[in-house]
């Protein structure tokens, strides 16, 4: 990615394999904006981002992800930094998504502005952006996280102060949202944490 934008006129200044040499870099370099993948990094990435930005209000931030629902992360809209632009992977057309991307996060970082979505419908599908994700409740995609983690439902029922009964119920209502149909030959929880980690991207064997 860095050698790509470099020949698309940016000027990368540093590369970060972790998040900690990312911070050194950071307060080395002074970037006016940063590039993260949220692929293997999720909340501690946001973390990251939190922290760099109170260091300096006006950085630009883009987050590139191949899962189109921030919630499987265990990320809400109120945890990204503000002005931030994100971008579904399988959008990029080509790189002038990227560099477009960072131009606008400069200027977005400091006029108010929410973090938004960096919407490129003219290569993907609208059907394809709006995923059946979106019909499931906060708790139904906390409960998937919890289940792909490979907490029992006793487990899940202690974390969340529920009932184990309650849970059950939740499990079952995420399967029917995923048009999982019960099937002796499956463990369901194993199909469910298999779905999990395809809508967050993973990739599949």
């Amino acid at each position: 990615m860095a050698a790509s934008l470099r020949l698309h006129s940016v000027n990368v200044v540093g590369e970060a394999p972790d998040k900690f040499m990312a911070e050194n870099l950071f307060r080395s370099l002074e970037p006016e904006a940063v590039l993260i993948d949220l692929q293997f990094s999720g909340e501690a990435a946001i973390v990251l981002l939190q922290k760099l930005r109170n260091v300096n209000p006006a950085l630009g931030i883009v987050i590139t992800t191949s899962c189109p629902d921030l919630r499987l992360f265990g990320l809400m809209e109120k945890n990204i930094p503000p002005g931030s632009k994100i971008i579904l992977k399988r959008s990029i057309s080509d790189l002038s998504v990227i560099t477009g991307a960072l131009a606008q996060s400069v200027i977005s970082a400091t006029d108010g502005s929410k973090m938004n979505w960096i919407n490129m419908h003219t290569s993907i599908h609208k059907e394809d952006f709006i995923t059946v994700l979106n019909e499931l409740t906060d708790i139904q995609i906390e409960t998937l996280r919890l289940v792909a983690q490979g907490l029992s439902n006793s487990e899940i029922a202690k974390v969340r102060f529920v009932s184990e009964k309650s849970v059950e119920q939740i499990v079952a209502r995420i399967a029917q949202h995923l048009s999982i149909t019960p099937d002796r030959r499956r463990n369901l929880r194993v199909v469910l944490a298999g779905e999990y980690f395809k809508w967050l991207g993973a990739p599949r064997h």
